[in-house]
């Protein structure tokens, strides 16, 4: 079963029109949530897109911005809803790779059915592994993003706390985890998930600027599943990550 979020600022005909086509059609489920950061917030489980139907209630930034920064660490598609007007104010948030339609008003509620569903099934983030990547640096954040992004469904994270904070509610195929950060590091963050029995055997492949002989000893006597330093290639990170995961496909 794939989880959509449908954001609405009203609860009414059309959002539940769409609930329900999705919910008995294909066995989708449909998270609704109001148009509010903290109604957003409640919402724990993983969605594969989300329905963003907007109308003449107005939507603050704040609740814009929170959606666009949630979709952009997550990789997450949108879909928008709504009259031309209301569109281009909410469209102007969010990056246009992440906007894949609008649907303008009067909304042809089999139109939305029949796109969002040949995306999920045939781009969908859920045929991809999920990368937790966590780094203090924001620049090696998105060269990482940027280099494995088409082959893979990467989260970040830019502390040990967030990646804490995440992995309390979620659960990574891989964590790529730099190993020295201020106030949690690498190894906290190592320790912690040992210790967790829900995600005690999540794989930990360390990302550190530190070569040395010395370091690598400390970093592996953790125990991670693997060691690779910033200063490699980016074609030959992107490899090493592509054949940890064939490796797990033997062991399966």
């Amino acid at each position: 079963m794939h989880n959509i979020l449908l954001v609405t600022a009203a609860q009414g005909y059309i959002p539940m029109s769409v609930k329900e086509k999705f919910e008995e059609d294909l066995n989708y489920k449909v998270l609704v949530s109001e148009a509010r950061v903290d109604s957003i917030n409640k919402i724990k489980e993983d969605f594969s897109a989300i329905l963003f139907y907007v109308d003449e209630n107005v939507i603050s930034q704040q609740t814009c911005i929170f959606l666009k920064d949630k979709a952009v660490e997550q990789d997450i598609p949108i879909f928008i809803l709504g009259n031309m007007e209301d569109i281009s104010v909410i469209e102007s948030v969010f990056p246009a790779h992440l906007v894949r339609q609008k649907f303008l008003r009067p909304i042809d509620v089999k139109e939305v059915f029949k796109a969002v569903d040949e995306f999920i099934s045939n781009f969908g983030k859920h045929i991809k592994k999920k990368i937790l990547v966590v780094d203090d640096s924001g620049a090696m954040l998105r060269n990482v993003k940027s280099w494995l992004e088409e082959s893979y469904q990467i989260i970040l994270a830019n502390s040990g706390a967030m990646a804490i904070k995440y992995l309390a509610m979620n659960r990574p195929d891989l964590v790529l985890l730099d190993y020295e950060m201020p106030v949690v590091d690498g190894r906290q963050v190592l320790e912690m998930i040992r210790t967790e029995t829900e995600f005690a055997d999540i794989p930990v492949i360390f990302l550190t600027s530190k070569g040395d002989r010395e370091s690598v000893m400390k970093v592996m006597e953790l125990k991670p599943e693997g060691y690779l330093l910033k200063t490699m290639k980016p074609a030959d990170i992107i490899q090493a990550i592509n054949e940890f995961f064939e490796k797990q496909k033997i062991k399966l």
